[in-house]
């Protein structure tokens, strides 16, 4: 689903964003199955507490083709401007260290909603500390949004998962 007006004709998405850590964000791909697999499965159980009531993902039993055919379903929604996955990359691009979801707003609550995560190993770490300074500051300054609701379970979010879940679903949702 995207809702009409979302993003403004001819907004053209980040294709990169640096981080201070030396690491990188960048619109994920299908072709990144070998990466993407391994850090959501080997995270999974964490994943599944954040993002399951929501989503219901990731699956206990996901497969690699399962994956592959999500990671082509979100390369082909950032094509179509509907929504945006951002692998987050160690350098040299060997590992995915976790993703940064921006959606239109499928809630009532502001004009997009944005969320990230980190494999098991970094939470609490430099990373995560990092995106959690860095990606309201990219949202602001590379996207064109008024209200971005950023949803997770400590600042700098604006709302927990359950409270976001509490919300009544926006026209058209």
């Amino acid at each position: 689903m995207s809702l009409p007006g979302w993003l403004p004709a001819g907004f053209a998405h980040p294709q990169r964003a640096d981080l201070p850590t030396g690491h990188h964000m960048r619109p994920i791909r299908e072709s990144d199955v070998d990466i993407d697999y391994p850090a959501v499965m080997g995270s999974r159980e964490r994943l599944w507490t954040i993002f399951g009531a929501a989503w219901g993902w990731p699956p206990e039993d996901m497969t690699r083709e399962e994956d592959r055919v999500d990671l082509a379903r979100h390369e082909a929604e950032q094509v179509a401007h509907k929504s945006f996955n951002y692998a987050i990359l160690a350098p040299g691009e060997a590992a995915l260290l976790g993703c940064v979801y921006i959606d239109p707003p499928f809630r009532v609550e502001g004009d997009a909603e944005v969320s990230w995560w980190v494999v098991d190993a970094e939470v609490g770490g430099p990373l995560e500390r990092c995106l959690d300074e860095e990606i309201p500051r990219w949202i602001r300054r590379a996207w064109p949004f008024f209200l971005p609701v950023l949803i997770g379970s400590s600042p700098p979010c604006d709302m927990t998962w359950e409270e976001y879940l509490a919300l009544p679903e926006a026209a058209g949702a």
